[in-house]
């Protein structure tokens, strides 16, 4: 299957429906659309299909944009609204009824169901045939109508999709789909083609759930005598039970995996591998991602959501990213979460702190815990564990400990040696006596290096505060 249709340059699309915050399976698919556009030197266009008056709203609209904004997806132009193109959907569709390939179709809701009642209880298809598809244009009534497409009545029909390779549907299978409703406005199926062939779209990827609907949608493309983008329908996102993702298997949305910290490049990285794959390669960089993106690295097998893989290639990510880097990400992840920002003095102490906080972190709530040394204020509140491993004699110990600090010269070095020659005069390892020195460095016994900490907190700051605990 070809990575392109004809020789026009690489156009891809994403069109989510703003019902709804953006799903992590929408996600993914923009994602993919993004990346194999970029990666081709094409183009990657938003369209916002907002056809459903009473569930759409910009609210979600908003929100839609933001998820994308978050995880770096950025498309070409304005975002485009279905709604707004109404007017030209319809006009297609007199063009195919002035054409003869559509027809006027005066059966009333009533008849239809009849139609279908009768259907069901001869055991026929209950596929609608409207008796009106070859009348004499002398015979109609002056009453509503809708348009409809003439579908092919013998033969089949095929589609050569880029990931599920030929699939085949048989003609009787097809209905004289509506385009316009008696009251003039056109359906989804038909706003969806006009506006693809209009965007100049050459590739459609979008979710399995959508392939009944290539076979429909092709219909108006033939009749149209419209190039028909290459398709390629990739399989939907399961939790971990093999059933689709939903609200049972925990977050779905895009907005919530933001809001629990998850850096935008290793969500990238999972979404990317989720269902897709090059070689062996697990972990990889943007760049990677878009030189390596082809259709055929589409598995035809559902993918399933693994939120340890997830964290494990978020903490790989925040690892190889820069001290400023994350910072930049830290702070909108604040914003998005409403608890920024910081006052100036919290923020110049977080950035003092970034480079032992980060380490290890998968997530950045991780990292503000493990900053939270830094943010501290004396008296420190310890937590039980930390209160437990202050306890008289580590006390006493920190005690002795004190005047050797503050002679020292305060290089990791330096103050490495000081520790481990008090520890080793009570007969103790090096963690012994870092547990009780972090507990009143930090409050907590969970926490960066406590040399780390010492050198982050300076000279005073750190002698006082273990005095606090030491006395």
């Amino acid at each position: 299957m070809p990575d392109r249709s004809s020789d026009r340059p690489v156009v891809t699309r994403f069109a989510p429906s703003p019902t709804g915050a953006l799903h992590i399976g929408g996600a993914r698919t923009a994602l993919f659309n993004w990346l194999f556009a970029r990666g081709r030197g094409g183009k990657f266009l938003l369209r916002i299909e907002d056809t459903d008056k009473a569930r759409s709203t910009p609210e979600n609209t908003a929100a839609i944009l933001d998820g994308l904004s978050w995880l770096g997806l950025d498309w070409d132009g304005e975002p485009i609204s279905q709604a707004a193109r109404a007017a030209r959907h319809a006009e297609v569709a007199e063009e195919l009824l002035a054409s003869g390939r559509a027809y006027k179709c005066f059966s009333t809701q009533e008849e239809i169901e009849a139609f279908r009642e009768a259907a069901r209880a001869e055991g026929r298809s209950t596929l609608f045939r409207s008796p009106w598809r070859d009348a004499d244009p002398a015979s109609h009534p002056d009453a509503p109508y809708a348009v409809r497409i003439k579908a092919p009545q013998e033969g089949e029909t095929s589609i050569e999709d880029a990931v599920q390779g030929r699939v085949t549907l048989q003609a009787d299978q097809l209905d004289d789909m509506v385009l316009l409703r008696s009251d003039g406005t056109p359906v989804y199926m038909l706003a969806v083609v006009v506006d693809d062939h209009d965007m100049g779209v050459t590739h459609i990827i979008r979710g399995d759930d959508h392939l009944t609907n290539a076979f429909r949608q092709k219909m108006i493309f033939d009749a149209m005598g419209w190039e028909l983008p290459v398709m390629a329908h990739i399989p939907l996102i399961f939790g971990p039970d093999g059933k689709k993702l939903s609200k049972r298997h925990g977050a779905t949305g895009a907005a919530e995996y933001r809001a629990m910290g998850y850096p935008a490049a290793g969500m990238r990285n999972y979404l990317t591998r989720l269902g897709w794959s090059h070689g062996d390669a697990e972990f990889f960089t943007d760049e990677e991602a878009r030189a390596w993106f082809d259709l055929g690295g589409i598995n035809k097998a559902p993918a399933r959501f693994d939120t340890k893989k997830l964290e494990n290639l978020c903490g790989q990510h925040m690892a190889a990213m820069s001290d400023a880097a994350v910072l930049q990400e830290l702070e909108g992840y604040l914003a998005a979460t409403g608890t920024g920002p910081l006052s100036t003095t919290a923020w110049s102490a977080l950035e003092e702190a970034i480079g032992p906080a980060r380490q290890g972190a998968k997530t950045f709530d991780q990292v503000l815990e493990k900053a939270g040394f830094a943010l501290a204020t004396r008296p420190l509140d310890l937590d039980e564990k930390a209160a437990r491993a202050l306890d008289p004699v580590s006390r006493g110990i920190l005690r002795e400990l004190t005047p050797q600090l503050q002679n020292a010269s305060w290089s990791r070095s330096d103050l490495e040696e000081v520790v481990k020659a008090v520890a080793e005069a009570h007969g103790l390892g090096l963690g012994k006596l870092a547990a009780p020195l972090r507990a009143a460095l930090s409050g907590r016994a969970v926490s960066p290096s406590v040399f780390d900490m010492m050198m982050v907190l300076g000279r005073d700051e750190s002698l006082a505060r273990i005095a606090d605990q030491a006395a």
